[in-house]
């Protein structure tokens, strides 16, 4: 072997370097198991706090014997695991190009600017089209005498857009601006991201859409993170009303209070209108909730309704001087009102009529958090500010102006924030401290008070610090939110999935188990079939499997549950390349027995060009799963991308080297190919299967039909990726029946569809429902949580525990929630269809290429094609009989995952087909074609049993997250096989003979003629 030295050095390469990638992950280990003892106490348990606290302070420290790498340093480089492995939560944000149109315009009033903007949006559901292009469509169509221009001229496009620029000019500068403001969106999510603390995040921007997709391992804390990403950071500085001040209006407002209800009462009427009024108006006041909200805070309507008392409104003046007194040092003064109470007062300041009677430039807004006592435990009463604005609801400063912002501690030891301001902020600054002298300035954050401090003196030089009510926690999240700017547009969660560290775990013990199982099985059958040479294959595989996992480190993907479905796929592709080989060198020894480095060397070359077309053609379905995948999806590419090169370059040329170092003694080496057992099983085979290609074509056709009718009748069981919605994990203590479940859910979530099933076992169950599936807001995601726990409340008699460590007798616990919106269903369902109409495009085109005749491909593509309609008509047969298998973004992946393993299969029948064509040209086209089978069927069916092995270990022990998955693939691997033989070969045999027919006609007609 010519090139064995170069091989040799290439593999000690990749060896070094992946032991050195994954020695990361153990210094990681070892530090993460040095913390869990120092947290542990004597009964086990362990203190998270101490935790942290004991890894944050070694997280710049040395923590690598030799190289001294950091903590830090040591977590950026170890093996990352996926949200599913994890735990953690993934999330697609989307920035909306109308928020930023109307930002362009200057708050444009038109009606018909007004309503293009809600044309565009009602269009995009149906349209390929980008919103600008959709938006300036039906802006012309309601306003064709207009410029675009007259919308657009203003102080924030000057020097871009005046009154007499063109419309075409005009589209260009919007849509650059809606762009690059899409743009400083991303980047302002990463400086966020990044400053989280989350451990080896992924941000990536969709290309094409306003759509940002981020993956947080680890995270425990989903609602701070929905917060972080959604936060506008809207910072105002506000001049506040003193009590003397406002107190005349407070009084006319009681009296409006009283005489109200007064009525109501004498009417027998509960009036509802506060609460409708409540609810439209705290949506235009505040987009998104408070960045840290409390949970027990104002931000939440229904806490504060469920709990609140029925004291009477007209106590609300004597409630405010009691309150009074207990105002913090340096806080604001003022109104302060029970947490229970805070629902009622906001259907008062909300109230239409009471605008009447307070000046227009006087705004209510709640502290962010509810007070502390002097030992820092909160309070049951929060503040309520009022504020002052300028005309037009603008504040006098901005958070714009603001350049830096850091967390650290008062003089008190309290967390603060320091700020530095522009020379623009530093000038307006010292003009509004000059200017309230005494008084005080409410620091404003989307419409919650963080502080309120009273102006000592001027402040010239923009340096200030915001103090308030923080942790430590919160003052550094605000710091970074300021940090990182103010959003161009407030994104909204179109997609959402939180997995629980617990379901993790379980995820990753299962996976492994699938792994170890699979290797088990291949490992036994390698050696029981081809004696040493099944000892140097597994030397291979495992090599093999040891390249994956050194490579993903080196590469920093993350190892996803898909992912390891993608490494005990690898498994059976590495055998079926040596299994290509030795099948090869058998065949050359049956020629000559005595002469074995020949015959190997045959079997290497000849297999050799069958592997690469196999690999490739199968490395395409990975590549285009890559390119239009998300999250999993793209996890399961990289590391099918990764185990096909590994695995070709461990099969081909390592046991190639390890082979010609097992024969240096020539022929008379002691290595042997055959065992008792692949002697006598599958040898001399001779099947007609052209001869009954017919009755193949039959029963493929009668099981499509009755597949496709399935479809028709009863559908298929789509998953929230495909259809929108939401679907929640809950764990029981006790058996749960899902029928009865889902009948009393319903009840609870009307007018909208519920699926309750169980998910790996009778006390855990998997719930999908489309309620609500149009509103995409935080708030609906709260009213689905809330109508969900009631009902399952009601119907187990058990009590919900958010933590999943704490689940006990008596609880339930919901340890996954995802949520997909209805627009991106749409998309994800449009990128599914096209990746697989890209798939086989590319693959047709391969095979055409690679043999040089279109009917090859042609019988390629039916039979792939044939292969995924009856995957398709088993997952509806599956549903129809109560086995509901989703079709959803990791069905998509089995999908083309089946059409590469089928085309792998049909490659080699191709393969002997044109070699046997090219030894016998003017032979029989129907004995060529049947001898091609047969003499491949040992093969085919060899590699076929090894990968239903790890298939089957997949399906059993994989988990329920995978249990479509590996279905898929238990069919596709049988089907694939089937249509090898049965489809593909014979589709090739017909059109050939169609061909022949055809010139042998032209020929007679061209004979007559003559």
């Amino acid at each position: 072997m010519q090139n064995r030295n170069g091989i040799v050095l290439l593999t000690i390469i990749i060896t070094v370097l992946s032991i050195f990638y994954l020695s990361f992950t153990l210094v990681s280990r070892k530090v993460q198991n040095d913390a869990d003892e120092y947290a542990m106490d004597e009964s086990g348990a362990i203190n998270n706090g101490k935790k942290q606290a004991f890894l944050d302070s070694i997280w710049n420290e040395p923590v690598y014997p030799v190289f001294d790498f950091t903590y830090k340093e040591v977590k950026e480089s170890e093996l990352n695991l996926g949200l599913d492995l994890k735990g953690g939560m993934h999330v697609t944000l989307e920035v909306s190009p109308a928020e930023i149109l109307v930002a362009l315009s200057g708050n444009n009033n038109d009606p018909n600017f007004r309503q293009a903007l809600k044309m565009a949006k009602e269009q995009q559901t149906q349209s390929r089209a980008n919103y600008t292009t959709l938006f300036f469509n039906a802006l012309e169509e309601l306003s064709p005498n207009a410029s675009l221009a007259s919308f657009f001229a203003n102080t924030a496009t000057k020097g871009r857009i005046d009154f007499d620029t063109e419309d075409d000019e005009v589209k260009k500068v919007i849509e650059s601006e809606v762009e690059d403001a899409i743009d400083r969106t991303f980047n302002i999510i990463r400086t966020r991201i990044d400053k989280f603390g989350v451990s080896q995040p992924e941000i990536q921007r969709v290309q094409g859409t306003g759509r940002i997709q981020i993956e947080l391992p680890g995270v425990d804390n989903p609602q701070r993170v929905r917060k972080l990403l959604q936060g506008v950071a809207k910072l105002e500085f506000l001049e506040v009303w003193r009590p003397q001040e406002y107190s005349q209006y407070l009084m006319a407002i009681n009296d409006y209070v009283v005489k109200k209800q007064k009525a109501e009462k004498a009417d027998g009427v509960e009036s509802e209108e506060g609460e409708e009024l409540f609810a439209e108006e705290e949506n235009q006041e505040s987009e998104v909730d408070p960045l840290f909200a409390d949970d027990n805070s104002a931000s939440s309507d229904t806490t504060a309704q469920a709990d609140s008392t029925q004291q009477a409104l007209e106590d609300l003046q004597s409630q405010y001087s009691e309150l009074l007194t207990l105002n913090v040092l340096g806080q604001t003064g003022g109104l302060g009102y029970m947490i229970s109470d805070t629902a009622k007062i906001n259907k008062i300041i909300y109230d239409p009529e009471i605008k009447s009677l307070i000046p227009p430039n006087m705004y209510f807004m709640w502290n962010v958090k509810p007070r502390n006592d002097a030992n820092g435990n909160p309070l049951d009463f929060i503040s309520l500010n009022v504020l002052k604005k300028e005309r037009g609801g603008k504040a006098p400063l901005t958070g714009e102006v603001v350049e830096d912002a850091q967390n650290g501690f008062d003089q008190f030891g309290r967390p603060d924030i320091s700020m530095k301001m522009n020379v623009e902020g530093a000038k307006k600054w010292k003009k509004l401290t000059g200017n309230n002298i005494g008084n005080q300035i409410a620091i404003v954050l989307d419409n919650y008070v963080y502080s309120a401090p009273t102006v000592q003196g001027e402040i010239p030089n923009g340096s200030s610090s915001i103090t308030g009510d923080f942790s430590v926690e919160e003052a550094k999240d605000l710091a970074n939110v300021l940090k990182a700017g103010k959003l161009p547009a407030s994104p909204r969660i179109v997609e959402e999935a939180v997995v629980g560290p617990s379901l993790g775990k379980e995820a990753q013990i299962q996976g492994i188990q699938s792994v170890i199982f699979g290797l088990i099985l291949v490992v036994i059958f390698m050696i029981a079939y081809y004696a040493k040479g099944g000892m140097v294959a597994n030397v291979a595989l495992f090599i093999n499997i040891f390249f994956i996992f050194g490579i993903l480190a080196q590469l920093n993907a993350a190892l996803t549950l898909p992912g390891i479905a993608g490494i005990v796929l690898t498994i059976g592709m590495s055998i079926d390349a040596n299994v290509l080989i030795f099948e090869r060198i058998r065949e050359e020894l049956k020629v000559d027995p005595s002469n074995l480095l020949n015959a190997i060397k045959l079997g290497y070359e000849r297999a050799f060009w069958t592997i690469f077309d196999s690999n490739v053609t199968t490395m395409l379905t990975a590549i285009f799963l890559y390119s239009f995948g998300a999250g999993p999806i793209k996890g399961f590419a990289i590391t099918l991308m990764i185990g096909i090169a590994c695995s070709f370059f461990s099969a081909v040329y390592i046991t190639r080297v390890i082979v010609t170092y097992l024969t240096r003694k020539g022929n008379e080496s002691k290595i042997s190919f055959v065992t008792p057992l692949s002697s006598k099983m599958l040898s001399g085979l001779n099947f007609e299967f052209i001869g009954k290609r017919k009755v193949a074509y039959t029963i493929s056709a009668i099981l499509i039909v009755l597949g496709v009718g399935a479809m028709a009748t009863n559908g298929l069981n789509f998953g929230v990726d495909f259809q929108g919605g939401r679907s929640y994990i809950v764990e029981f203590k006790k058996d749960i029946i899902p029928s009865d479940l889902q009948v009393d859910l319903q009840g609870h979530l009307e007018n909208s569809s519920v699926q309750v099933k169980t998910f790996g076992g009778d006390q855990k169950m998997k719930i999908t429902t489309n309620y609500l599936v149009e509103d995409e807001s935080s708030a609906a995601d709260s009213t689905v949580m809330n109508a969900l726990i009631a009902g399952i409340s009601e119907f187990s008699g058990d009590q919900y525990e958010s933590n999943s460590d704490l689940i006990a007798e008596g609880k339930f616990t919901i340890p996954s929630t995802a949520k997909v919106g209805a627009t991106i269903a749409d998309d994800i369902k449009d990128s599914a269809f096209t990746s697989v109409i890209f798939a086989l495009i590319a693959i047709f085109m391969y095979i055409w290429v690679r043999f040089r005749n279109w009917k090859f491909g042609i019988g390629a593509i039916v039979a792939l094609f044939h292969d995924a309609m009856i995957v398709l008509s088993m997952f509806a047969f599956a549903y129809l009989f109560g086995i509901g298998f989703e079709i959803d973004q990791v069905f998509i992946a089995a999908l083309l995952t089946v059409i590469g393993y089928s085309i792998n299969d049909t490659v080699v029948v191709f393969d002997r087909v044109r070699e046997f064509l090219g030894l016998r040209p003017h032979h029989d086209l129907h004995e060529t074609m049947n001898d091609s089978i047969n003499s491949t069927l040992n093969r085919t069916l060899i590699t076929s049993v090894t990968t239903l092995l790890v298939v089957l270990i997949l399906f059993l022990f994989g988990g329920e997250v995978l249990r479509g998955f590996s279905f898929a693939l238990l069919v596709g691997i049988l089907v694939g096989t089937y249509s090898s033989i049965f489809v593909a070969t014979p589709i090739v045999y017909d059109a050939m003979k169609i061909e022949e027919k055809q010139t042998k006609k032209e020929g007679s007609v061209k004979a007559a003629k003559a």
